[in-house]
């Protein structure tokens, strides 16, 4: 039996997922570790929104999986990955939930970043946002 705890968002911590229309580059050394035009932004309770990128855009050969975990009663447990090039700044720097609950299903497959262990995660705003 897990000892873990499962939580509902709701409106005492409230959590969204949406699709993020802009292009979301994450870098580090002059190197882009992660470049796409379909992040998802997770915004949960008071802290700041995240981005999650599909571990497709990611360039997941400058990573390496950690033994760092972590439980997030609403999101679950998340697993970690390491930037190489970014030595002890970009240690456990990257983190996913392969097996996330219900209420944030979405982020699967998608991977997050510390934005104080990167050197940037930019969005620029796509070409066609605002054009009718």
């Amino acid at each position: 039996m897990s000892d873990k705890s499962i939580k509902i968002p709701g409106p005492d911590h409230p959590i969204t997922v949406e699709h993020n229309p802009s292009r979301v580059v994450v870098t580090l050394g002059g190197k882009t570790i992660a470049d796409t035009h379909d992040a998802l932004t997770l915004r949960e309770a008071s802290y700041p929104p995240v981005q999650y990128i599909p571990r497709r855009d990611v360039d997941m050969s400058l990573l390496r999986r950690t033994d760092h975990t972590s439980h997030c009663p609403y999101k679950g447990d998340a697993s970690y990955y390491s930037i190489i090039a970014g030595g002890d700044r970009s240690k456990n720097a990257v983190w996913t939930y392969e097996a996330p609950n219900a209420a944030v299903i979405n982020i699967k497959d998608h991977l997050a970043f510390y934005p104080d262990r990167v050197d940037g995660i930019e969005e620029m705003a796509s070409p066609e946002a605002g054009t009718f």
